[in-house]
């Protein structure tokens, strides 16, 4: 898997011929700028819950490219009613994609449009391909439903907000990180605006004292699992 950062919870994660698009954040965030969104060709757009800054650019990239829209059931319903192909999941489910398993697990945060719409109840992703695992929290709080992940995945990787304020912070997804065994921990969801910026040398040292891996990367740089 091919992970690349594309600003804020926005991620694109290229896996072997297929392109996804998590959350797609782009025109409303200045620290993307140099993003052009012609320039994503997402199979599939998975969405964690329903806020802005997670839906701005959904029906863009979903119209340009004729993308399935993976969420939860109201979230999918939302966008079919729209005239887009979707996939709709809840919490506990898994489906087999053509790219991989996918499944939606908890998270604790609010979702509703900005047109005021419901937006069910947010979740995370769990995507495994190639034997691999990765774990994307979404907007969440720390929360028990975590130490459920072990249980059933080995994760190579996890996605974790860091931002505090709207979801956990750093020293929450240190905790986080023993509650779904995965010790290296891509950070998102931080520095955007003024209410999530962290001192991200601190965010990196303590995760150094607790024996863990924060990895920050900036928009459009990438890793590879």
């Amino acid at each position: 898997m091919k992970i690349t950062f594309l600003g804020h919870a926005t991620l694109e994660i290229q896996i072997n011929e297929y392109s996804i698009v998590v959350d797609p954040f782009i025109s409303g965030n200045p620290s993307a700028s140099q993003i052009n969104l012609d320039d994503l060709k997402p199979d599939f757009i998975l969405i964690t819950h329903a806020h802005q800054d997670h839906t701005l650019d959904v029906e863009k990239l979903a119209k340009d490219n004729d993308s399935v829209i993976v969420s939860n059931f109201e979230i999918v319903n939302y966008f079919q009613n729209r005239g887009f192909k979707g996939h709709p999941m809840n919490h506990g489910g898994k489906w087999n994609f053509d790219f991989g398993e996918l499944k939606y697990v908890n998270a604790i945060h609010t979702s509703t449009f900005p047109d005021g719409s419901n937006g069910g109840q947010p979740g995370g992703f769990i995507i495994t391909a190639n034997s691999k695992s990765v774990y994307i929290a979404g907007d969440t709080a720390l929360t028990y439903d975590m130490k459920l992940i072990p249980l059933h995945y080995k994760l190579d990787l996890a996605i974790l907000p860091i931002g505090d304020n709207f979801t956990m912070g750093y020293k929450d997804a240190i905790i986080a990180s023993d509650f779904i065994k995965c010790d290296k921990i891509l950070g998102y969801h931080f520095d955007t605006f003024g209410l999530i910026e962290i001192d991200q040398t601190k965010a990196i040292e303590d995760f150094k004292k607790a024996k863990k891996e924060l990895i920050i990367i900036k928009p459009t740089e990438h890793l590879t699992i």
